[in-house]
């Protein structure tokens, strides 16, 4: 008798199979991440006001418009699904000046969203976490009759030192001015005034922790000081490191 699964290759051929397709699978994503990305040389049809040399806007991107009020520094890297934005709608004419701009070096992790109604500053060398979002808007509700989202919302400038580091889902809201070198701790929600060395925590946000130059931290440090990235690393070594690539052989190999 012949059995029913003849021609159909036994368990280890249809292994092989699946193997060769999931490598097929990964490498053609990865062929697509690498040309999805948007860089200075590679713009993907967004006309930003500036691009720096080195930056990079991981593919895919999350929501952009107003490109032309946007400014990006040099040497940035914006994770997958990063939402920028300037106006409070696509195609208005803001003006002459940007609207949102963001310093060399600067790192905004995945899923993190920047909208910029008004002006937003992000100073140089910020490092985010994934899905922090930054807001030069809030909705106001003075109608207590009319439904929130129809009331006209309350605009307020932002600015962020350079420096700083911002946490996982931090919410920096409008008019928030934050100094420069502060640690804002994950899941904190910034309003108002931060001073320079500071770190804040909590919603709303409370400094924590300060320094200065006569008593250092205060309250003290309770770990060890990190030892700082060598002075001959370069950034494009730093924006290889964060490109999620395969650096081995050739997944089809």
């Amino acid at each position: 008798m012949f059995s029913s699964k003849a021609g159909q290759g036994g368990p280890g051929d249809r292994a092989g199979r699946g193997g060769l397709a999931h490598r097929a699978v990964q490498a053609g994503w990865r062929w697509t991440q690498r040309r999805g990305a948007v860089t200075s040389e590679q713009t993907g049809g967004h006309p930003f006001g500036a691009i720096g040399h080195g930056t990079r806007l991981a593919f895919p991107q999350g929501t952009l418009f107003g490109e032309p009020w946007i400014r990006l520094g040099a040497h940035c890297i914006i994770g997958e699904q990063v939402t920028l934005t300037a106006g409070m709608m696509p195609d208005l004419d803001l003006g002459p000046d940007p609207i949102l701009t963001i310093g060399d070096g600067v790192v905004i992790g995945r899923g993190s969203h920047v909208i910029a109604d008004t002006t937003v500053t992000v100073g140089r060398d910020v490092y985010m976490g994934p899905y922090v979002y930054i807001t030069s808007t809030n909705h106001s509700y003075d109608d207590p009759e009319q439904p929130i989202g129809k009331q006209w919302p309350r605009m307020e400038p932002v600015e962020i030192g350079p420096g700083c580091w911002i946490g996982t889902n931090a919410v920096i809201l409008p008019g928030a001015r934050i100094g420069r070198n502060v640690v804002v701790a994950a899941g904190a929600v910034v309003r108002g005034d931060i001073p320079d060395h500071a770190v804040v925590a909590g919603a709303p946000a409370r400094v924590v922790r300060t320094w200065d130059k006569e008593s250092g931290w205060q309250p003290p440090l309770r770990t060890p000081a990190p030892r700082p990235i060598p002075a001959d690393v370069t950034p494009e070594q730093l924006l290889a490191l964060a490109e999620l690539e395969d650096t081995g052989t050739d997944a089809t190999g």
